[in-house]
Order: C-alpha cells, then sequence, then structure tokens
C-alpha cells in the first residue's frame, strides 16, 4: 500500500524538499501551508488553528513536523496535534528538532519526548545550524554580509558542523519511508566543525570581498535580534543557544547523513561555491 504524507511547514526550508523528494518517487504528499497558494495542492494548516488539522490530516499514514516559526513553546500546539493524529489513523511522524534540543528540553524537546511516548513509528531529526542560514533572502547573516560585509553572533570562537537542508531532507524522506520504522533520534551534521570566522572566510573566497566574524556580548546579540522584530522569548532562545556554542555545545561531527541515506554530508566549500550570487553587494 502507497503511504499517504501530511508535510507541516511545506513551504519552509525542509519541509517543500521533503514534499519535493516524496512527489518525486510518486508518493501522495499533501502540503500545509498557513496560506496555500491556489493550484498548487497545498491544504491550510496552521498549528494556532486547530479547525485546519483534521481536514489536513484526512488520509495520512506519515506526518513530517515542523515546529511553529518563533514559538519558544511549541508543544503545547504539536502535542494535542499529536494525539488528534494517532486517533485519526496515523502511525509515523518525523519530528524536525535541533542538535541544540535534547529530548525533554523546553520546546520542542517536549514534543520529542511525547512523540517518543506515544507514537507507535517515529524519528526525531536534530540537525546542526542549516548552511541556507547564510543564502535565505532576509535572514540576519544575509542581509549583514550583504550591508555590512560582516557575520554577527555571540559564538565566540565556537565551531557548528553546519548542514545543508538538502541532506537533512534526505534523512527525513527515509525517516519517513523506510519499511523499518527508525524509532530513534538522529543528531545530523555537516562533515565539519567551523568556526564563524571560517564561514566568514569562506564566503570571502567566493564572493571576492572581505567578509568577517563579529563575535558580539550575548546581550547585546539579544537586543540585535529583537530589533528585527522577532519574539522576546524566541530571541531568549537564540541567544542561549549562541553562548552555549561558543563553550563547546556544537563542536561536533557526527555520521547520520551517510549511514542512512549512502552518500556524504555536503561541506560548507561546495555550498558556497555553489551560492557565491547570494552574496552580491545590496544595491
Amino acid at each position: 500500500m502507497t503511504m499517504r504524507f501530511l508535510i507541516t511547514g511545506g513551504t519552509g526550508t525542509t519541509g517543500r524538499r521533503v514534499a519535493a523528494a516524496l512527489d518525486s518517487q510518486g508518493l501522495s504528499v499533501r502540503t500545509g501551508s498557513r496560506t496555500p497558494a491556489p493550484g498548487t495542492g497545498q491544504v491550510r494548516f496552521d498549528w494556532a488553528d486547530p479547525a485546519t488539522h483534521g481536514p489536513a490530516l484526512t488520509g495520512a499514514d506519515g506526518v513530517y513536523l515542523v515546529p511553529p516559526i518563533g514559538d519558544a513553546a511549541p508543544a503545547r500546539l504539536m502535542v494535542p496535534f499529536l494525539e488528534r493524529a494517532l486517533e485519526a489513523g496515523v502511525r509515523r511522524f518525523v519530528l524536525l528538532s535541533s542538535s541544540a534540543i535534547a529530548e525533554g528540553d523546553p520546546g520542542a524537546g517536549e514534543v520529542h519526548r511525547a512523540l517518543r511516548q506515544l507514537a507507535p513509528e517515529w524519528a526525531v531529526l536534530r540537525p546542526s545550524w542549516f548552511m541556507q542560514n547564510f543564502v535565505t533572502p532576509g535572514h540576519p547573516h544575509v542581509e549583514s554580509i550583504r550591508t555590512a560585509d560582516e557575520i554577527v553572533t555571540a559564538t565566540g570562537r565556537g565551531r557548528v558542523a553546519f548542514v545543508d537542508a538538502d541532506d537533512i531532507a534526505a534523512v527525513a524522506v527515509r525517516a519517513l519511508t523506510d519499511e523499518r520504522p527508525h524509532n530513534a533520534a538522529h543528531l545530523i551534521t555537516g562533515p565539519q566543525a567551523l568556526g564563524y570566522s571560517d564561514v566568514a572566510a569562506a564566503v570571502s573566497k567566493v564572493s571576492g570581498r572581505d567578509i568577517r566574524h563579529r563575535s558580539v556580548p550575548v546581550a547585546e546579540f539579544r537586543e540585535r535580534l529583537l530589533a528585527t522584530g522577532m519574539p522576546e522569548a524566541f530571541a531568549e532562545v537564540l541567544a542561549a543557544m549562541d553562548e552555549a556554542i561558543a563553550h563547546g555545545s556544537e563542536d561536533r561531527v557526527g555520521p547520520a547523513v551517510e549511514r542512512i541515506t549512502g552518500r556524504a554530508a555536503r561541506s560548507f566549500t561546495d555550498f558556497a561555491a555553489e551560492n557565491a550570487a547570494a552574496w552580491a553587494p545590496a544595491p
């Protein structure tokens, strides 16, 4: 029997990649969006509107769970949805969490715990920081590179094994479609841990510009996030994650991408070479 999937966050960085990969395999995919585009097959789905949940779940066997963006406490919305999905007959769930969030931690960690306890077939993806953060229009890193020739963090000399969203999506697809459920959490990283100064050097090389990393105190970084309009609670979470990186929390490399997909994780060097146009100077 062909499985049918609901992809929440279906127009986001990983969700659209997961949906496209499943569709390319001829599988039935329903993409959830708060503002579905006409003629695309998308369905309306809003974490904060339970009235959208039932119709989106109709006929689904598996669900890709992407927490609501900017919400520091997603469990209050996601756990009731999980319970409703189980009642509707969904068996398999794949949750997008973070390498910085362990099972039971506030936020997605609470959803991770509920998923392990309640779902018969599940996987939790714990990716490191996305390479796409450096090329997605509107992201603070992109804007600071284009307008000020710098990347601003509170990470100091801390290192991160940045990961390509294509690799995350490839793991997600396997977790959704493999005959045997993974029933595990996967730490997903790129092949090398890099400092933000290393990232700045890679961007400089391919863009022909002199990009630098400027590390600021955590309080200053938090204020920069708030100035973008980010909710205060979420800004607190991200600032704390940068502080943890400064103390080595993300200085690790894992084998999940190659072990699960059969191919090596993409390097930041290759990613930068293919995305040089994203760092063109602002007009």
